[in-house]
């Protein structure tokens, strides 16, 4: 297992740069489309990590609401594949360092974009709120979290909750377990159920994976206040208190089924009877749900089922995507036209439903929003707000690459002091 680890880890900037021909655009982007006869059409370039079902269907939907309100345009998508965006963000620093940025890019909300920012990679948006009154639309902390001496620099298209546990109900009936563990304590003795009779206890995918799940055990362990003050200058990483939630994400992990290569197939282990647990972020619901073109086809609190993860409940662990406008865009004219769409109510509810994710906009259409998004919306609007770790609300990026390292040298030694330690000295690093 520690081979598989250091092997996904391992990746050059060769081999990503190569990965730049993924996604639907399928090659270099021009100032023409492909194709004969017509005029010449402009290509906007938009670059995301959005390539497996579910996420690739959303932003399928929201295209075409942009060449249909566009026709003088076409959409180049410039998709990298990879769950959490890693390969994507390295691929992305290689162009905007080499002065070549795409038209837009997909950033988190959040603490990930300060990198961007400070570099001066960003134009800032203030004008385009006005202009869309996008300020009237989005909750005013979302509004607060992706702005920057009161310059707003991206454009969310949506609301993602972390802190899901994703389970397969006839798993867990035979394993004996009546229903989803509410403590990380009942977690633990579940897991051990499961074991006994023979399933997968927990799915994991790549490394980043692990990560999300440490965020998701550290909330469950130190509740929503002490979580939040962590990110904090001066936080103490050293607790007490964080010692106790990293022996219990030792205790969890070692239940965890062999990696698999990314969070779909880790998910569809749960689906497909194989594991009982896994938590991940709700866009699983999307992959789940979704039908078999673009999803697993599964049938929700029969085939799958869900709960806030293990003492969350009550606590939000949220994200959002949004998209930028660099500086020096090849397509700038473009790029706002995207971004128009993006903002638009129409297009994040085309978009929302099949991702998987709730809408950032205030005034979505509900009734496109069922069964887990319902539950969604209506938590997002009442729990108390943490946020994400691995997906950048948090931390940086830097802080967040050596909050990774440190997980990866985890997975090899198991040794939470050192796990500690590291976690400390980065928060350390990034907080002065």
């Amino acid at each position: 297992m520690r081979r598989r680890w250091l092997v996904t880890v391992a990746i050059t900037m060769t081999s990503v740069l190569g990965l730049t021909a993924c996604g639907g655009g399928g090659g270099t982007p021009t100032d023409k489309a492909s194709g004969g006869g017509g005029d010449a059409k402009k290509q906007v370039e938009v670059f995301s990590w959005w390539t497996g079902p579910g996420e690739a269907d959303g932003l399928k939907a929201m295209r075409a609401i942009f060449e249909r309100e566009n026709p003088n345009l076409t959409f180049f998508d410039a998709a990298v594949a990879g769950g959490s965006g890693d390969k994507a963000k390295a691929v992305l620093q290689s162009k905007l360092q080499a002065k070549t940025p795409p038209d837009s890019f997909q950033g988190h909300a959040g603490a990930e974009l300060q990198g961007y920012i400070k570099a001066g990679d960003l134009e800032p948006l203030n004008s385009l709120y006005d202009e869309l009154k996008l300020r009237d639309v989005f909750p005013a902390q979302l509004v607060e979290q992706i702005s920057t001496g009161g310059q707003i620099y991206s454009v969310p298209v949506n609301i993602h909750r972390s802190n899901v546990l994703w389970f397969n109900p006839a798993v867990l009936k035979e394993a004996g377990v009546a229903g989803a563990p509410k403590t990380i304590e009942e977690f633990i003795a579940a897991l051990g159920k499961v074991k006994a009779k023979g399933k997968i206890p927990l799915s994991i995918g790549s490394e980043w994976t692990v990560t999300h799940l440490m965020e998701s055990v550290l909330l469950g362990s130190l509740g929503t206040d002490a979580y939040n003050g962590l990110f904090k200058p001066g936080a103490n990483w050293a607790d007490p208190a964080v010692t106790k939630a990293l022996d219990s994400f030792k205790t969890i992990m070692s239940f965890a089924g062999d990696p698999q290569d990314d969070w779909q197939p880790a998910a569809q282990q749960v689906a497909n009877g194989e594991a009982a647990f896994n938590i991940m972020g709700d866009w699983a619901y999307g992959y789940f749900h979704n039908p078999p073109e673009g999803g697993l086809g599964k049938q929700s609190k029969t085939d799958f089922d869900w709960a806030p993860s293990p003492g969350t409940e009550g606590t939000f662990l949220w994200l959002s995507d949004s998209f930028t406008l660099p500086k020096g865009a090849k397509n700038r004219d473009g790029a706002v036209a995207w971004l128009k769409v993006a903002a638009s109510k129409e297009g994040q509810d085309a978009f929302n439903p099949k991702k998987g994710s709730i809408p950032a906009r205030k005034d979505a259409d509900t009734s496109l929003y069922t069964d887990y998004l319902a539950d969604s919306l209506k938590d997002w609007g009442g729990d108390k707000l943490a946020g994400s770790i691995q997906h950048g609300v948090s931390v940086n990026q830097p802080w967040l690459a050596s909050i990774n390292e440190a997980v990866g040298l985890f997975l090899g030694t198991k040794d939470v002091a050192a796990l500690q330690t590291a976690l400390a000295d980065a928060a350390k690093a990034n907080t002065q």
